[in-house]
């Protein structure tokens, strides 16, 4: 990173660059998807059945979830940035350990233990807020995950490669030493945006309920986890139907796994340069719209039995961009609503949003058994994009009662 200022560098009081909060959001959900090519031939090296070897996209999600509800408290309490370099090291210890592991039970343990990078995700947002005001933060988280979902997309296409090439181990050290990389950035760069507010974990997590009780934040939360999970579910059901459905190997997986992302890139995009103008609310109900209509789009053509893997996951490319335009203005409603509160409103809002998606990629697993088609899956991913168009018309409507821009 020689080309960051001199005088940025291990500057604890300067703000971060947008790259360095882009890179930290990005292990973060390189983390989630960069092995899913590979559960099959990781089921086969363990001996058990593929279920099993589900439930560490599943069980990541749904501690993911629990982390978040103290990470963003820890957060307001002790500042953003020695939350970040904790949260790093200790996700380090815990790949090494997902590479020695010699039974799917202690994989299954130590993978949990890595989803303290959830800290990535939950801090590069709160960390927006603290150096913008409302009316840019939707549009700079925009381009934020913009960049991120470039790392997301390459994952699975790397996760295949390594895959085939040295065995699935391999996808978690490339994890380790991207962890690595991130972590020496995040220590040069990454300077203190919040000042600690002098309370107390447990009077921090006290300041729950004044968010809990909101209409709107709840409104927000619903539907950017209504919204993301119909990915969610489709992260835990699409390995499953591009290998026993679609006879697919592990690198036309991750190549097929791409065009999602390649959506949601195109969607933060919009998100990042409409934001402003067209207004928050809107662009929320723009995005489930567009992934609702992806939905329906997978519904009809797998009832008609049309269905092939071009098809199935070419239509994920519009879900995806409905995604990118949603998630940056939901996230950023979800901040807007207690601005005081933003690492605590960060955090809880992302175990909404996470818990959601490990119990929909678990149920994802639960809906296809031996034998079973992509339609139960597809099913499950259009109910949840029709509830996230309900969660923000609600909050629309909320918002003319009060009389707040809608």
């Amino acid at each position: 990173m020689s080309d960051l200022p001199q005088s940025r560098l291990l500057d604890p009081t300067t703000p971060p660059t947008v790259l360095t909060l882009t890179l930290l959001a990005g292990v973060s959900a390189l983390s989630m998807n960069i092995f899913l090519p590979s559960l099959p031939s990781m089921a086969a090296w363990y001996g058990v059945p593929y279920a099993t070897m589900q439930l560490s996209v599943a069980l990541y999600l749904a501690l993911s979830a629990g982390l978040q509800v103290l990470i963003g408290p820890i957060s307001d309490r002790y500042g953003r940035r020695k939350v970040v370099l904790g949260s790093l090291l200790l996700f380090l210890i815990a790949t090494v350990a997902v590479l020695l592991a010699p039974t799917a039970e202690t994989f299954l343990i130590a993978r949990m233990a890595q989803a303290v990078i959830a800290a990535g995700m939950v801090l590069s947002r709160a960390i927006v807020r603290d150096m913008v005001s409302d009316a840019r933060a939707a549009s700079m988280i925009g381009y934020v995950t913009m960049g991120m979902s470039l790392v997301p997309m390459i994952g699975p296409v790397i996760g295949g490669v390594l895959d085939e090439a040295l065995g699935w181990q391999a996808s978690f050290g490339f994890l380790l030493l991207a962890g690595l990389a991130v972590t020496w950035l995040c220590w040069r760069d990454l300077g203190e945006t919040s000042r600690p507010s002098g309370l107390g974990l447990g009077e921090q997590i006290a300041q729950y309920p004044r968010l809990l009780t909101s209409q709107r934040f709840w409104g927000y939360c619903l539907a950017a986890a209504l919204s993301s999970g119909c990915f969610f579910a489709y992260l835990g059901g699409a390995p499953y139907v591009g290998t026993e459905v679609f006879g697919l190997g592990s690198t036309q997986i991750g190549l097929l796994f791409a065009l999602t992302a390649v959506g949601y890139a195109g969607g933060n995009f919009f998100a990042g340069r409409y934001s402003v103008r067209i207004g928050m609310n809107r662009m929320v109900l723009i995005g489930t719209l567009i992934t609702t209509l992806a939905c329906s789009g997978l519904l009809a053509v797998s009832l008609a039995g049309a269905m092939g893997p071009f098809l199935f996951f070419g239509l994920t490319l519009v879900m995806g961009a409905g995604n990118g335009v949603c998630l940056p203005n939901a996230n950023a409603g979800i901040l807007s609503v207690r601005p005081d509160l933003s690492g605590t409103a960060s955090g809880l809002g992302g175990a909404i949003n996470i818990g959601g998606g490990a119990a929909l990629a678990a149920l994802a697993g639960i809906l296809l058994p031996p034998g079973a088609t992509e339609r139960p899956l597809v099913a499950l991913m259009l109910a949840t994009s029709v509830g996230s168009v309900l969660a923000i018309l609600w909050v629309i409507r909320r918002a003319r009662a009060l009389g707040l821009p809608g």
